[in-house]
């Protein structure tokens, strides 16, 4: 490895040399990956401009940030300043490979644009994964290594998606809503299992390396950001499957509503997402994290079902009308 160390940090220190007067601009690219801006925009596209691009966009975004997750602790990579701290102009706790703006932006652009299906959008999304990682190397947060693994686990979870979409979504679509929520349930129960028997088989770090002072921290960083990824896959998972069943909104409207839907919701969303932070213990652990998932679930269960209920009651949302099952004699 390295060479690929050695690689990615004479990349970034050419870059930072080279184009001192883009470090605003890679900074800016960087911010539109964080979780607060998702948390803003695909809600928002769910509630207000397209019901079954938001839906889709939150399982590929929440699935695929679950394994970024996976992967950073499995491996248990460096980043670029842990060497040279000099290069830091982005700071992060979490480990290094796979780099999670990359894989994210490769996700969620790539997916709009296969969704949108215009050559101008495409365009805008592979431009904005490129940038999303020369930004990552720019700002010393990633080796080149580390946003290329990103985007590859990305692409073959869009592959697996398309996959998904072509032979399994519609018999599943048909199930019963318990048998649906059992899974929504399971995935993330499964995903945390996974996680604990990758713990189990890689066991302590080791720190007899150059970076070990930052060990610590990454340690923490990768237990809480997968009680982050199984509490998201549970509120959603569990409210986008209950509002299919139960309130099945409609993102039509006037202006007006799409705007109220959206301010309304989102005031809610960091409400819940903020003040319980502010409000649960980070320690001990065995409380923090329990509470972190109740968090997180909470959060997006608010977001995938109790706010399309609340618009629904409130006239800013109409509903389609349930299912009509009719009984035929024999």
């Amino acid at each position: 490895m390295e060479p690929l160390f050695d690689l990615g940090l004479q990349a970034t220190r050419w870059l930072q040399a080279t184009y001192p007067q883009l470090e605003g601009f890679f900074r800016f690219i960087s911010t539109l990956g964080l979780e607060e801006f998702y948390l803003a925009i695909v809600p928002l596209i769910y509630w207000s401009i397209d019901k079954r691009l938001g839906r889709n966009l939150a399982y590929v975004f929440l699935f695929t940030n679950s394994w970024n997750v996976l992967f950073k602790h499995a491996l248990r990579g460096p980043r670029p300043f842990w060497f040279d701290s000099s290069l830091e102009l982005w700071p992060e706790d979490s480990y290094g490979i796979p780099s999670g703006h990359a894989q994210m932006a490769t996700a969620v652009y790539l997916f709009i644009a296969g969704w949108l299906r215009k050559g101008w959008v495409w365009f805008v999304a592979v431009l904005g994964v490129i940038l999303m990682g020369v930004s990552r190397v720019y700002l010393g947060a990633h080796f080149i290594h580390d946003v290329v693994a990103g985007i590859l686990i990305s692409l073959i979870i869009l592959i697996g998606y398309i996959i998904w979409q072509q032979r399994f979504a519609m018999p599943f679509g048909k199930r019963i809503l318990g048998y649906r929520l059992m899974i929504a349930i399971l995935v993330p129960i499964g995903l945390a299992l996974l996680y604990v028997v990758i713990r189990l088989l890689i066991g302590a770090p080791d720190e007899s390396v150059q970076w070990a002072a930052y060990i610590p921290v990454a340690e923490l960083a990768g237990l809480e950001g997968m009680a982050t990824a199984v509490g998201s896959l549970l509120g959603a998972g569990i409210g986008l499957t209950l509002e299919n069943g139960r309130v099945r909104f409609k993102t039509q409207g006037s202006l007006w509503q799409r705007l109220l839907r959206f301010l309304l919701g989102i005031i809610v969303t960091l409400a819940l997402w903020r003040g319980l932070s502010l409000i649960f213990p980070a320690d001990p652990l065995w409380l923090g994290i329990p509470l972190r998932i109740f968090r997180y679930a909470i959060t997006l269960l608010w977001v995938a079902y109790y706010a399309p209920m609340l618009f629904v009651r409130l006239r800013l949302a109409e509903a389609e009308p349930a299912p009509q099952i009719t009984m035929t004699p024999p």
